[in-house]
């Protein structure tokens, strides 16, 4: 068995090649048989993906056979699993999803008791777990449904926002074909809005292709065609959010957060007066922050370096232009549907075409695509790769910023310029992709 299996994320690759349910049972029972609890109660929640019932049907099969119970949950957004977690008293969950990634691929991700995901050192040793000898247990575990899992993740949303009116207010919701694609319109609707939704017929291989908040366009369009107030669009498995107002303007992670930060500042709910971004958040969005009097602390790409800085600054908000927002007075991981709901709240009686929390100043971003992961190394250690990064920083003199990493769940490069005008932070990104593609090809 190979090592390293844990990404970023978890472990993430595509279904029925390197995602094998032959893995994904060994996982799940290293990850029981190294459990101090004598019967481990194992939550198991899946996106809409097709291979996600055979991914469901082997960690069910692992953690029964190493002595645990192996409790259903069936599709659910990933943020439900630690509420639910926290609130049965659980031992563990596994969450099976590759997010924002093509049908093909599929992924595993493990929370403690705590409703945290596991970290670097849980995962190593279910790494080395994996290396032992198979020790049965004395008696097997069994497979249970577990009903009024949507109800209650319903429920903890309704109780945290039932301040919320949405009544008179039209919102347009981008399920990506994905797990929000019930709880979303749901919750939207028992709060008073009165909500249209698209890509919510998910069949096993339409999950995040052409919607969600990795493809815009439809959203745009649609709202564009006029009557909303709001859209939002989540990923495929609905940690993750990013907004269009009404003219069809996209409100990414920074501008979400920015709103967040304020709105909890105001309230004196922002715990440490402090908020925790990474090093992809727009420079509009330290101005903002310094004006306010609001602390930012910043990390690297990541939502669990995003948690973990919170975690050790006893902070509350933090998170990513890419979406993933962090409310741990709500709960301990990313949720797009509950950050949806912030927003609206931040924004009061206010259009969201009428936020004022930021100036963003110009920002492109490029994915450069490699063939796998050693041809991403070698490119990011490319004499001039690095070289072209430090001219373009000293050209731009702290004007700007340049950025230039290798993606953590997948085999790219991410380009990322910023610069006082549109025209000067596209010549700076397509000279720097440019080199880039070179270090690759």
């Amino acid at each position: 068995m190979a090592r390293q299996l844990f990404g970023t994320d978890g472990v993430r690759g595509v279904a029925g090649e390197f995602l094998s349910a032959e893995l994904a049972l060994a996982l799940s029972r290293a990850a029981v048989a190294k459990s101090d609890v004598e019967r481990p109660q194992v939550l198991i929640v899946r996106d809409t993906r097709e291979s996600g019932e055979m991914l469901e049907a082997a960690i069910a099969a692992g953690v029964t056979a190493a002595g645990g119970d192996a409790l259903l949950a069936g599709v659910l957004p990933t943020p439900a699993a630690p509420l639910l977690l926290r609130r049965h008293g659980l031992h563990l969950a596994a969450v099976i999803s590759a997010s924002h990634n093509p049908y093909q691929d599929n992924g595993i991700k493990l929370f403690g008791g705590d409703g945290f995901k596991l970290d670097d050192d849980d995962e190593h040793e279910i790494e080395a777990e994996l290396e032992r000898p198979v020790v049965n247990p004395s008696r097997l575990g069994r497979v249970r449904r577990f009903h009024g899992a949507l109800e209650d993740y319903l429920r903890e949303l309704h109780v945290r926002y039932q301040g919320l009116d949405l009544h008179g207010q039209r919102i347009l919701l981008d399920c990506a074909n994905g797990a929000t694609y019930s709880a979303a319109p749901e919750i939207f609707r028992r709060l008073g809005a009165e909500v249209e939704v698209m890509s919510d017929e998910p069949d096993g291989r339409n999950i995040n292709d052409g919607c969600g908040s990795t493809h815009l366009e439809a959203i745009v369009k649609r709202i564009t065609e006029g009557g909303h107030d709001a859209g939002f669009a989540f990923d495929g498995d609905g940690d993750r959010v990013l907004a269009v107002d009404g003219s069809g303007a996209i409100v990414d992670g920074d501008e979400l957060i920015a709103l967040a930060a304020l709105h909890l500042r105001t309230e004196n709910r922002l715990p440490g007066n402090g908020v925790v971004v990474t090093v992809m958040t727009n420079y509009g969005f330290h101005t903002a922050m310094a004006k306010a009097g609001v602390e930012v602390a910043i990390t690297a790409v990541g939502d669990r370096y995003v948690l973990d800085e919170l975690l050790r600054r006893r902070w509350g908000l933090g998170g990513e232009q890419s979406g993933h927002i962090i409310d741990l007075d709500f709960g301990p991981s990313g949720d797009g549907i509950s950050s949806a709901l912030l927003t609206l709240e931040a924004l009061g009686t206010r259009n969201l075409a009428e936020r004022d929390a930021m100036s963003k100043l110009p920002q492109r971003l490029v994915n450069i695509r490699a063939a796998d992961r050693a041809a991403l190394t070698t490119a990011m250690d490319a004499a001039a790769v690095r070289e072209a990064i430090g001219a373009e920083e000293s050209g731009l003199g702290g004007r700007g910023r340049v950025l230039v990493r290798a993606s953590g769940t997948e085999p790219l490069i991410r380009v990322m310029v910023e610069a006082p005008s549109e025209d000067e932070t596209n010549s700076v990104c397509a000279r720097l992709v440019e080199v880039v593609e070179s270090a690759i090809n």
